[in-house]
């Protein structure tokens, strides 16, 4: 289809942008990817910020006890899994606002909103009689930064054209998810000195391998707020709204009618929902299987490397195809699995492989763990570049007829219900930050060891396989792409 020259002026009402055609090769190539571009270079850090305050909490449960919180391990377990708990159940609505509000006032607000749980732990940590429903309430507030990732998603997806989108998604996802690994790594060592000065409040002493240490642990909040702040006035003042981006909620729903949305969802929990949920686990998982290994010494890296993985991801599957990246991708994240159940150490719950080292490998276990953590990374982006194709491939082959108008209309319904569905499955894919640490006390508890939840992991992965090579990688499948 091909638009007519407009004005780069005549495109634009301030922020607003009256003209947006990126499937028009030459309107991309004069304006359209500039514009795109910055765009997605604000999304970032307001992504990688949400991210941070979202895991916060799988960082400060593991230090509350040291500074004279009295929690059981149940209720830090807790603390840990209600953040995407409510993150995930905020991105449902999450969904659907960028086309009702506009992508730069939502991102805005929503990112300025990240300000309340990061003053509120800041201040909470600092009294160690700070009751626990508090703690739960500012534990669930972090969500909001869970909620951001579908509004943020749904956003750029509207910027790019098909053949860049799973790029421009898995750079944004990607750089995004970077926020997880950067709180764990970041957040031991700024507690470790007063930086915010009268500003921000006393130290609190922990006695430390038998020595009193001075830490202010409302730092690792606290670190996070003037960057907030800055992300909040880039994004009012330098993204743009999409007039054509605007549509009803009605309008969006029409994703609930549509099979790939469901099956796609499935999916994206198997790789998203693992991501999340292997990230606010892990600290715990490893302080529970391997007692003598500092979990926060090491736990920081498995994050790092499915964010940085992530982008290679979409880029791998704009040139060979999602379906194919992500069919291949399940396959290892199932051989990762039961090497993970190799490794560890052979407890009493009757679930554990009958051969590997009895006292279990912490080394072999952290190497299963990272491949883990690099599959995510890989699938996220995979499974983020089929879903916006596959819904824009639906409108286009419902067409009747060759008119420009008609196509034009096939390929801006398209677009919205495929941002709507990207944002729908980011919501019920984060429900895997809930579920799998919460798998894992519940296995501990129930056998005495995690591995029952790690074998159901296995057995999701392997129905993930199925899905994937069915409807999406197999000859003549249903929906290739």
């Amino acid at each position: 289809m091909s638009t007519p020259a407009v004005s780069h002026a005549g495109a634009r009402q301030g922020r607003l942008l009256t003209l947006w055609t990126p499937e028009d090769k030459q309107f991309w190539e004069r304006e359209g990817e500039a514009v795109a571009k910055l765009n997605l270079w604000i999304s970032v850090p307001a992504l990688f910020l949400a991210f941070a305050i979202w895991q916060v909490w799988s960082v400060v449960a593991v230090n509350l006890p040291a500074l004279g919180f009295k929690y059981s391990t149940n209720q830090l377990f807790w603390l840990a899994a209600a953040p995407a708990l409510s993150g995930a159940t905020l991105r449902i609505f999450y969904s659907f606002m960028v086309p009702v509000f506009g992508g730069r006032r939502w991102t805005a607000l929503s990112t300025a909103s990240l300000l309340i749980p990061a003053i509120g732990i800041g201040v909470a940590v600092q009294d160690n009689t700070t009751s626990y429903p508090t703690m739960l309430i500012l534990a669930l507030l972090c969500g909001l930064g869970g909620g951001n990732f579908s509004s943020s998603m749904a956003n750029i997806s509207f910027f790019f054209p098909k053949e860049r989108k799973g790029s421009a998604l898995g750079v944004n996802a990607g750089l995004g998810n970077l926020g997880v690994s950067v709180v764990q790594f970041l957040s031991p060592l700024v507690i470790t000195a007063g930086i915010f000065g009268i500003f921000g409040g006393e130290a609190q002493t922990i006695v430390k391998n038998g020595e009193h240490t001075q830490v202010w642990a409302q730092n690792a909040a606290f670190i996070w707020v003037p960057w907030i702040a800055i992300a909040s006035i880039a994004a009012w003042f330098g993204m743009h709204d999409i007039a054509d981006a605007k549509a009803s909620f009605a309008a969006q729903a029409a994703i609930f009618k549509r099979k790939h949305n469901w099956l796609m969802c499935v999916l994206y929990l198997g790789t998203f929902g693992s991501f999340i949920g292997f990230a606010a686990g892990f600290p715990l998982l490893i302080k529970s299987q391997f007692p003598d290994v500092n979990p926060l010494a090491y736990a920081w890296l498995g994050p790092l490397v499915g964010a940085v993985i992530r982008p290679f991801g979409g880029w791998l599957s704009d040139k060979v195809g999602g379906g194919v990246v992500t069919f291949w991708n399940f396959i290892v994240m199932a051989l990762a699995v039961l090497g993970v159940l190799y490794f560890l150490p052979k407890g009493a719950g009757g679930y554990a492989l009958p051969f590997g080292p009895q006292e279990g490998s912490f080394g072999g276990f952290f190497v299963m763990f990272l491949m883990l953590f690099l599959t995510t990374g890989i699938g996220n982006g995979s499974t983020f570049r089929m879903i916006p194709v596959i819904f824009l491939t639906q409108k286009l082959n419902e067409l009747r007829g060759n008119d420009d108008a008609a196509k034009a209309q096939a390929i801006k319904d398209g677009n919205t219900e495929g941002a709507a569905a990207v944002g729908f499955a980011g919501a019920l894919g984060a429900y895997g930050g809930f579920f799998i640490p919460k798998s894992y006390g519940s296995s501990i508890a129930a056998t005495g060891g995690p591995e029952f939840a790690l074998w159901m992991f296995a057995v999701f992965y392997t129905l993930c396989i199925v899905i994937t090579w069915w409807y999406y990688a197999r000859k003549n499948a249903e929906m290739p792409c």
